[in-house]
Formats: structure tokens, sequence, C-alpha cells
């Protein structure tokens, strides 16, 4: 699912990451841990292709069979919209919309219909338990309740791909065990991929595999 090689970033004269090396096999659920600073959410985003490595001649990243480092910004867009979910720590919910319009939002982009999109959206609410939340506003719901609303709207456009930064950090004890415990559930039932930045020792530990990043690179 994932192939990067030789991913560096600096910021000035600061070097966050320094070759970092990463596979990552279809279905698998990984766990990125690691201090402050040590290059965790800056690893995400470039593999998210939120942002480009520093480096990139040296660099290759290969993500569901496609070379994405040389698209220019519309394929990247485009390829991110249809391959990539993203679920932050903070929901990042649309206060002004409900439940099931937050939801949609990724498959308007898309360009899917808006029937087609509400009945996805309906359909992956249920799933995740929010079936009486549908038109619920952010303000109206639990921090439990935001975020899984945030979970379906990663899932919308069934990307193979989920990339997750401290998704639970925002939760108490009992949220958050369910969200771990869904994740296991979507990758058991749906074969998603995730990859999961996470301080939470209990959950890192129940992933595939954990990663340690040190310094700007992977510690094994």
């Amino acid at each position: 699912m994932i192939k990067a090689e030789n991913i560096y970033k600096n910021y000035n004269d600061i070097e966050v990451l320094k070759g970092v090396n990463l596979e990552v096999k279809k279905g698998e659920i990984i766990s990125i841990v690691g201090s402050s600073g040590a290059g965790k959410t800056t690893l995400l985003q470039i593999l998210g292709t939120l942002t480009p490595p520093t480096q990139i001649k040296l660099c290759k990243l290969e993500i569901n069979n496609t070379k994405v480092i040389g698209l220019n910004e519309n394929q990247i867009a485009k390829f991110r919209n249809e391959n990539i979910g993203f679920i932050f720590q903070f929901h990042q919910l649309l206060p002004e919309f409900s439940s099931i319009e937050n939801v949609c939002i990724p498959a308007f982009i898309k360009g899917v219909s808006k029937e087609e999109a509400e009945n996805k959206a309906k359909e992956l609410l249920n799933f995740l338990g929010l079936s009486k939340r549908l038109n619920h506003k952010p303000s109206e719901l639990s921090g439990g309740e935001q975020q899984r609303v945030a979970v379906a709207r990663a899932l919308i456009n069934n990307p193979p791909l989920i990339l997750a930064d401290e998704p639970s950090g925002n939760l108490d004890s009992n949220a958050a065990d369910k969200l771990h415990k869904l994740f296991l559930k979507l990758r058991d039932s749906f074969g998603y991929t995730f990859l999961i930045v996470t301080h939470n020792k209990d959950f890192a530990e129940m992933a595939d595999r954990k990663i340690s990043i040190v310094d700007g690179q992977i510690s094994i």
C-alpha cells in the first residue's frame, strides 16, 4: 500500500525527517509513536500528500501503486480525494453543517451526485451507530460522536488508506477505547489500511506493527 524511501523534510535549518524508509502492506494497522517533535505528524503529512518532502530527487513515494512524486497539484488533489481518508485529533467538522452534510463534503468534491453521496453517508453513519444523529450539528454531539462523524467523512469515498493523527487524543478513555476498537472492526470488515500517530500506549500495542520515530528516523 505504501512504499516510501529516503523521506527528508527540513524547515529552514531544522532537519525534521532524516531519510525515513517505510513499507506498509494493504490491510495493516500501523501505529507511529515517538516524543513530541520527533517528526511523526510531518511524516504523516508527507505520506498523505499534504506537504512535499524536501529532497524530492532522492526520495520515492508510492501509494496504492501510484508514484505520487512528480504529480502536479491538481493530480495530487484528485489522488488524495480518491485514495486517502484523514482523521485528526480535533475532528475538523464544519460547525454550520449537520453530520450528514459534513460526511458528504469529500464525495461532493469528487463529483458524486447528492443522492448517491447522502445514501452512502447514511449507510456509514448507521454503521457507526449515529442513525439518530444525521441532522445534528457538531455542537449537538458528544466528543465521541463528533469523532465518529469524522471517521465517516474519511470513509465516504471508500479510500483504501486511512491516515489518523492522534484521533483519540481529545477523547476520554471510554470513547478512545471505542474508537480504537472501531478501527480494528473497519479493517477486519472492509480491509482498510490504517497508519495512526498516537500517544496512546494501549492502542499502539493493539496495532499490527508499532513504529517508533526518534530524531527524525525510524528506530527499530
